[in-house]
């Protein structure tokens, strides 16, 4: 009998790492501070009524050629290295594949996030995830990015949550998405889902987790803010912690204590299943 599956769905920015992934080293180097260049993504959105992630992906593009500075794709990787994390977090993913190993679980580890793969692709976790989805940019053959491959936003994360539903991974494969397929048949069933996020960016998959049977949590930096609070409170969110990923933290122990709930549904699940065919 194989081990029930189990997906935890991360966002990256403020989520994992401590602020947005740009302003550890790509908006510096533009020589701007955080402040002026998502301003300046923003007034371009506005003014062009452009989608908000693909305004702050052409404001990179853009100011980047400003500069003579061209965006590549080795240049977008090598800052991932820069990257600084919540506690724990770089421990977390072997940590947690333990425990759900020693009750028979196994445990995938995935990223949903309107930041950039290539980024990601160059921290110390990228390996820890059985795939990443973020916003990624079309290279010419100088290894220079001229036009956005993916944009990942607000309300289309919920389609690579699907996917992970269906195990249908990539993106380019929409029509076994579309397929229909019996419940019982998809990869990983919604209630063996957990997917972490910090805030509003993240709701249409909290409500989705909140909707079929999942679990969303919600992190927070430092102390409670009202906006988390608020997610908690109009029940989009299960849960809210700090974002401490250590072994001794709340979220570890709620998570553990989650994905033994799973295993001990999935273990009924199966037996009830068996006795109907006896």
């Amino acid at each position: 009998m194989s081990k029930p599956i189990v997906a935890i769905m991360y966002d990256f920015d403020k989520t994992l790492s401590t602020k947005d992934m740009q302003e550890f080293a790509f908006i510096p180097s533009l020589s701007m501070t955080p402040c002026e260049f998502w301003n300046k993504a923003n007034e371009i959105g506005l003014a062009l009524e452009m989608d908000s992630t693909l305004a702050y992906m052409y404001t990179m593009l853009t100011e980047s050629q400003k500069r003579g500075h061209p965006l590549t794709r080795n240049g977008l990787v090598n800052q991932g290295r820069q990257i600084e994390f919540f506690p724990g977090v770089e421990d977390w993913f072997n940590l947690i594949n333990s425990f759900a190993e020693g009750i028979g679980v196994t445990v995938e580890h995935y990223i949903i996030s309107s930041g950039l793969k290539e980024i990601i692709e160059g921290t110390a976790i990228s390996r820890k995830f059985k795939k990443i989805y973020g916003c990624e940019f079309v290279y010419d053959d100088n290894g220079e990015a001229v036009f956005p491959k993916t944009a990942v936003n607000y309300t289309n994360k919920t389609q690579f949550v699907y996917r992970i539903n269906k195990g249908v991974l990539e993106v380019s494969n929409d029509d076994d998405l579309n397929r229909s397929m019996p419940d019982d048949s998809k990869r990983i069933p919604f209630c063996n889902m957990i997917y972490i996020g910090d805030g509003l960016s993240d709701v249409p998959c909290m409500k989705m987790m909140k909707s079929y049977g999942g679990v969303a949590i919600a992190v927070y930096n430092g102390t409670v803010n009202a906006r988390v609070r608020e997610l908690l409170l109009k029940n989009r969110v299960d849960y809210i912690y700090p974002a401490d990923y250590t072994e001794n933290s709340g979220l570890f122990g709620t998570v553990k204590n989650i994905i033994t709930k799973m295993s001990v549904c999935e273990q009924l699940y199966r037996e009830n299943k068996r006795q109907k065919i006896l």
